[in-house]
């Protein structure tokens, strides 16, 4: 009985499934369109829209790639840095253990020296496809050399240097790493776009002009058979009338006119 009762449900699961599906609303463009007057206006309008969303999707896609291009340099330079910056850092930390080692502890030294930033940068855009990537670029400086010969001074300014080399290397990832982050979003914005124009709005318009060319076809094909309705109507009055003058003994001929030369003779209540 309960095998017989659940052979019986499975069915209906079925059912119940496909119909779900059937009211289920398409999620794409194809048989969507917009709300409009059937009118030769809106064809028109509906045509110039098509035609500027599709140049908008062309000049969309140009700029994709474009920036897709750009991006790829980008990610092959931060690598690059990125790689650079392993060895460079290396150097600095070697650099600053000899210094440790032959001058001491010079940290307190180095905190005591220094009063205002001795390094400053500048940003500036770079317009890509009209995206501003920023770009980081280090200002020119002059060090104050304060260090002397004794106590290990030379192995203190080796290290100076490597960090220094360091640093300008790290504002050039941070530079690189910024725009790239920046080159992403915009991609993936320009994208959307790019998507939301080729499968939703453009289907629209083009579903949208279809409809109404077909309306257009209906109202033309409507007024085609009224038009041919009141003819044959307009036909069988006529017919029905001279078969009533026939009927009567009339003559079908048509009725002498007052204007035609000879009609004035024939009326006896005409007065000249």
């Amino acid at each position: 009985f309960l095998f017989a009762g659940t052979q019986g449900k499975q069915p209906e699961k079925k059912e119940r499934k496909k119909a779900q599906q059937t009211a289920r609303p398409a999620m794409s463009g194809a048989n969507q369109r917009y709300i409009c007057l059937p009118s030769r206006m809106t064809l028109t309008q509906f045509k110039n829209r098509l035609k500027g969303a599709q140049k908008g999707h062309s000049l969309l896609k140009k700029k994709v790639d474009a920036l897709i291009m750009r991006f790829r340099k980008l990610l092959k330079d931060l690598f690059q840095a990125k790689t650079e910056m392993i060895s460079e850092m290396k150097k600095a930390q070697f650099s600053l253990a000899e210094a440790t080692f032959t001058a001491g502890d010079i940290s307190m030294a180095v905190v005591e020296s220094v009063k205002n930033a001795g390094i400053k940068t500048k940003i500036r855009y770079d317009n890509v496809a009209g995206v501003k990537l920023p770009v980081f670029r280090l200002l020119d400086y002059v060090s104050e050399d304060q260090v002397g010969i004794g106590r290990g001074g030379e192995q203190v300014r080796k290290a100076r240097d490597a960090f220094t080399q360091m640093l300008a290397l790290l504002v050039r990832i941070a530079s690189l790493q910024t725009s790239f982050v920046t080159l992403d979003e915009a991609i993936k914005v320009t994208n959307r776009r790019v998507n939301a124009l080729e499968k939703v709005v453009i289907p629209k318009m083009e579903n949208t002009i279809a409809y109404i060319k077909s309306e257009l076809d209906e109202l033309e094909r409507e007024e085609f058979f009224r038009l041919k309705k009141v003819q044959r109507v307009k036909k069988r009055r006529l017919e029905e009338e001279l078969k009533k003058r026939a009927a009567l003994g009339e003559s079908v001929t048509e009725a002498p006119s007052m204007l035609k030369p000879g009609g004035e003779e024939d009326d006896d209540d005409m007065v000249l």
